[in-house]
């Protein structure tokens, strides 16, 4: 069973769930079982040495300074060179261990979740997320520990990589659809990784860029704004009279967007802004896109009035990307904003994504209200009830039963979905329908079955 990693690597309470010694364990087995996959034993930027290397970054939280030492501590002492890249964006650790050669990228983020939390991401040679297997072979290597430790000139060595930001932000530009001379927009970086790449990044472009929540010290990620938390955004658009807001997570994986009334773009909207703006290039591949299972009804029925066929999978970008890589199509994403452009990346980019749909606004010269409302979404809520199992509470009879209840009143006129969180005790109860009373009243229903289990 697996112990450690959730739907987006190890997370928790930084020094409470989540200890240096549980990070260091973690970074040396997943140097030892990536390095003995891929049968590979040198990245390209340790002139000379025989040895892996590992790309490792983190956000601004206080604790990432703590769990990245112990990170290197537990790469160097399997034998792994470490490049450090500081404070950079989650899809930019992904590109950087593409570009550097690396073995193997880290990254240190807890996403959206509270300042106190922390997790480690994971990337393989490429800049690719680790399927499943891989993930519960490092889980055993760190129960079984190594056989034998590395000494001497066979230590890892550990350098800092001065020009990552750089060589991220001319990737960017050079995948940017359009120009975005004359827009203006204001950027809310959720103190966050974005904050110092997000606002230059949009500049270049040749946006008008306004900026707020983008002072990170170590304490204030995420705390009351960033995408998770809007209202900020939508104030400073209405006040600057910007032409659209975009919001990023802590780590800058994804992108929701507010127009320029302040009302809220969704990832389903944003995801069928991008890709009726593919298909229309020609460059959408098989005119299908990927989306989960958390999709709006509405934006499948966008989709199927566009022509566009939709491929389903089950929440969490990871998998996302195995299907885009599966089927070699170009365009998936979340409903939360995490959208992939596998032409560009390997991995949701909350920045990416942005300039993407900015490029639509500016190319079409239409408003992002307009743009959006090809999706008309289905009055939908979502309720997140906190449990002690969630694993065994949702495959209780009481609640499966409360959830064929439900769909069968629903019919073909909505839906409900319930999942178990993949990071923290919860069981999410998400219904759809005609009204939004209707949906409300559902799920406080099944949510109350949920509680009592």
């Amino acid at each position: 069973m697996r112990q450690l990693f959730g739907t987006d690597g190890v997370r928790g309470l930084a020094n409470g769930d989540l200890t240096p010694e549980l990070a260091l364990a973690v970074a040396g087995a997943a140097a030892r079982v990536l390095v003995a996959h891929l049968g590979d034993t040198a990245g390209t930027a340790t002139a000379g040495a025989q040895r892996p290397l590992a790309v490792v970054g983190r956000d601004g939280r206080a604790s990432g300074e703590m769990l990245e030492a112990a990170v290197v501590a537990g790469l160097t002492s399997s034998g792994a060179d470490v490049l450090r890249v500081g404070v950079l964006p989650t899809p930019a650790i992904a590109f950087l261990t593409a570009a550097y050669g690396a073995n193997l990228g880290v990254m240190l983020s807890a996403s959206h979740n509270p300042m106190p939390d922390n997790g480690i991401k994971l990337f393989a040679r490429g800049g690719h997320k680790l399927p499943d297997q891989l993930e519960l072979e490092i889980e055993q290597a760190v129960v079984t520990g190594p056989a034998s430790r590395p000494t001497g000139a066979q230590i890892g060595r550990v350098r800092d990589a001065t020009d990552a930001a750089e060589r991220y932000l001319t990737h960017l530009l050079g995948a940017v659809p359009q120009r975005l001379d004359g827009l203006h927009v204001v950027v809310d970086c959720a103190h966050g990784a974005a904050s110092l790449v997000a606002p230059e990044l949009y500049r270049r472009a040749g946006a008008r860029v306004s900026e707020i929540a983008a002072a990170p010290d170590g304490l204030n990620i995420n705390d009351g704004v960033g995408s998770t938390h809007l209202d900020g955004l939508i104030a400073a658009v209405q006040a600057a009279g910007a032409d659209l807001g975009i919001a990023h997570d802590g780590d800058a994986d994804r992108c929701l967007a507010v127009d320029s009334s302040g009302v809220l773009v969704d990832g389903d909207q944003i995801l069928a802004i991008c890709a009726l703006s593919l298909r229309e290039s020609g460059l959408l591949r098989e005119d299908t896109v990927v989306a989960t299972v958390m999709s709006n009804l509405g934006f499948h029925h966008a989709m199927r009035e566009a022509g566009i066929a939709v491929v389903t999978t089950a929440v969490g970008d990871r998998y996302v990307l195995e299907a885009l890589r599966a089927r070699g199509l170009n365009l998936g994403g979340e409903q939360s904003g995490h959208v992939v452009f596998t032409d560009a990346a390997t991995t949701g980019d909350g920045l990416l994504t942005a300039l993407h749909l900015m490029a639509r606004v500016v190319r079409t010269g239409e408003p992002l209200a307009k743009l959006g409302a090809v999706v008309h979404r289905l009055p939908q809520v979502l309720v997140n009830v906190r449990v002690g199992d969630k694993a065994a509470v949702a495959a209780s009879a009481a609640v499966t039963g409360a959830v064929s209840a439900a769909a069968a009143e629903l019919g073909d006129a909505g839906r409900i979905l319930l999942r178990p969180s993949g990071t923290e005790q919860l069981v999410r109860v998400m219904v759809e329908a005609g009204t939004q009373e209707h949906a409300d009243a559902i799920a406080r229903r099944v949510a109350a079955v949920v509680a009592s289990v």
